[in-house]
């Protein structure tokens, strides 16, 4: 006669569940304190009362202002292709540099790596106020902030591709005399093409969202329209910006699914 194994008393009554859940609410109240955050403000008759009738003009779009959405839309398209495609150039020498199989020299790629890691920390937001600042208002700050965004993502992106590589082809090249560029183009670029597409469109893609929050900080697009009706308090109007992202990111994203499967 087969038995099932007996469970332990950790185990029937699910304690560790218990205790996980217990240090989570613990965790809440820990951050709540600390940074005095009253919860209770979150559900009392004035803050729900704004949510309701912020909802209420938000179900009413105002569908007649979509003619002045779409050229902030093309925008910020534009700006994150701009960006990406700019962002994505300027990553693939660091990218190269960055690749233990193709630089020995260790110290040379630590500081390329050291300055890669430096420009991924920056925040989006925090690049766009800068350049903002220093450009002006409109698309050229945002195109620059994503071009730096696009650049530090793509260098890491690519040159932690460039090192999974087989190393066959290299090392068969290097055998025969082949210099750098030749190892390069002729054993690095047919091995990595694929991914190097499917990180650039997956990076468009996300351009294209971080291209709205950008604008809103004055850098163009569709995102500083977005601030202005907020600001008017025409959430009527705001709803169809909303609208209009959540189309265009669904389509892009749809669009990249779509690429990525051929390119497989």
């Amino acid at each position: 006669m087969i038995s099932l194994p007996k469970r332990t008393v950790v185990e029937r009554f699910h304690i560790k569940e218990i205790v996980y859940f217990l240090l989570i609410i613990f965790l809440l109240m820990i951050s709540s304190l600390t940074t005095g955050t009253v919860l209770s403000e979150f559900f009392n008759h004035d803050s729900l009362g704004q949510f309701a009738v912020l909802w209420q003009k938000m179900f009413h779009p105002a569908w007649s202002y979509w003619s002045y959405v779409v050229s902030p839309l093309l925008d910020t398209i534009r700006m994150a292709l701009v960006g990406t495609l700019l962002g994505t150039i300027i990553a693939i020498p660091f990218a190269l540099l960055s690749a233990s199989n193709i630089v020995t020299v260790a110290w040379i790629r630590g500081v390329v790596r050291i300055i890669c890691n430096l420009v991924r920390t920056l925040p989006d937001l925090l690049l766009a106020a800068v350049f903002t600042a220093i450009l002006g208002f409109g698309p050229l700050a945002g195109v620059v902030t994503l071009l730096i965004f696009t650049f530090g993502q793509m260098a890491k992106l690519m040159f932690e591709a460039i090192e999974t590589i087989d190393k066959g082809p290299l090392e068969a090249l290097e055998a025969v005399g082949a210099n750098k560029l030749q190892i390069i183009v002729f054993a690095v670029v047919p091995q990595i093409m694929n991914t190097f597409l499917s990180n650039f469109l997956y990076t468009f893609e996300v351009n294209v969202r971080a291209s709205t929050v950008i604008g809103y900080v004055g850098a163009g697009g569709i995102g500083q329209l977005l601030q202005v009706t907020i600001n008017q308090f025409r959430y009527d109007e705001t709803a169809v910006i909303i609208f209009v992202i959540l189309i265009v990111v669904v389509g892009i994203e749809f669009m990249n699914n779509y690429l990525r499967e051929k390119l497989a």
